[in-house]
């Protein structure tokens, strides 16, 4: 048996913490802030913590969507996963829907949630402000993420700003249950990884690099072949003078400064020093130079695997198998604890 389709080791420290993170398979990859400011941090952290790294299509469908580019969507996404770094032999990769008990979960956590604090949630008012009419999925999509926190426990979440309310709902909700019924959850906290790369648009550097932000010219897909990548650099937005320094007066050239130095390894003042004179467009290209050297292998590694789909989906197999278990001992702990008659087997 390859190593791939061998089941995550996670039993021979069952104190280790449980670590999850999730992400939804939009149809763009990963990006360039992804994986330098998320995906190297949990590469690095599969050894200490138990971890769960999910595709979660379920909040996929919250928008319209095309059912064809979303299941080719999740496949490419543990993909781009596992070649990022995440080790099917380490960690729990899963696919949402494939596990019974995240919707489950959310129906008893949506029936002790106050309609209230979801319709105050920013997401919710803002998403909602943008469509013609939304379905009451994309109101429930704050259960329905509490619900996959604490399937399995999570000790630790890494979330970023804008995710922060809805892990504050999964905080009150567990706070909640276990008042009521006896405790049964662990209070997830947020997990802020000190050595993440804070990354922004390069062509808004006021605003995060996003896989949903409409002007594409800004995000560095992980996907994007190497004359993209070098054209989007070379393209980006730099401030005034021509002077390679950090400063709140120069954001565009900051966060070149902070892509180079997160894939080189080298610290922003050492490569101010280096470029000292040089002007913007040596640093661009020695930019774009290194983001492309750094991507190459993750990018062959992915073609690797899309070439192998059947290895992929037993991997995916595999990884689902693994989480499923946590998952039905949640599960089963929850419906005895709010009454549910135990199924006659």
């Amino acid at each position: 048996m390859s190593a791939a389709l061998t089941p995550p080791n996670t039993t021979e420290s069952p104190g280790r913490k449980v670590l999850l993170t999730c992400a939804q398979p939009t149809g763009a990859s990963l990006h360039l802030g992804n994986y330098l400011g998320a995906v190297l941090n949990w590469k690095r952290m599969q050894d200490d913590y138990e971890c769960y790294f999910g595709v979660v299509d379920m909040h996929a469908i919250t928008v319209p969507h095309e059912p064809a580019k979303l299941r080719a969507a999740s496949l490419e996404l543990v993909a781009w996963y596992i070649a990022s770094g995440l080790d099917p032999a380490k960690a729990n990769i899963f696919i949402q829907s494939h596990i019974i008990g995240h919707a489950e979960l959310a129906w008893v956590l949506g029936c002790i949630c106050p309609l209230g604090q979801l319709e105050r949630m920013t997401q919710y008012k803002d998403k909602a402000a943008k469509h013609e009419s939304v379905g009451a999925g994309l109101l429930y999509y704050p259960v329905l993420m509490a619900a996959d926190i604490l399937l399995y426990n999570a000790d630790a979440v890494p979330v970023g700003e804008d995710q922060k309310q809805h892990l504050e709902l999964a905080r009150d909700l567990a706070e909640k249950f276990n008042s009521r019924f006896s405790p049964t959850f662990n209070v997830p906290a947020p997990f802020i990884a000190k050595t993440a790369a804070r990354i922004a648009s390069l062509a808004n550097p006021e605003k995060k690099m996003s896989k949903s932000d409409e002007d594409v010219s800004g995000t560095l897909y992980l996907s994007d072949s190497s004359s993209a990548l070098h054209k989007k650099i070379m393209s980006a937005v730099t401030d005034s003078g021509s002077e390679v320094r950090a400063g709140e007066d120069k954001p565009g050239v900051t966060n070149l400064l902070q892509i180079l130095s997160a894939v080189s390894g080298r610290t922003v003042p050492e490569l101010e020093k280096e470029f000292s004179g040089q002007g913007y467009g040596v640093f661009k290209k020695a930019v774009a130079d290194a983001v492309v050297a750094t991507l190459e292998p993750v990018q062959k590694k992915y073609a690797e695997l899309m070439a192998n789909k059947d290895h992929l989906l037993q991997t995916i197999k595999t990884g689902d198998e693994s989480t499923q278990k946590t998952a039905y001992k949640t599960l089963a702990k929850v419906y005895r604890k709010v009454g549910f008659l135990e199924r006659v087997r």
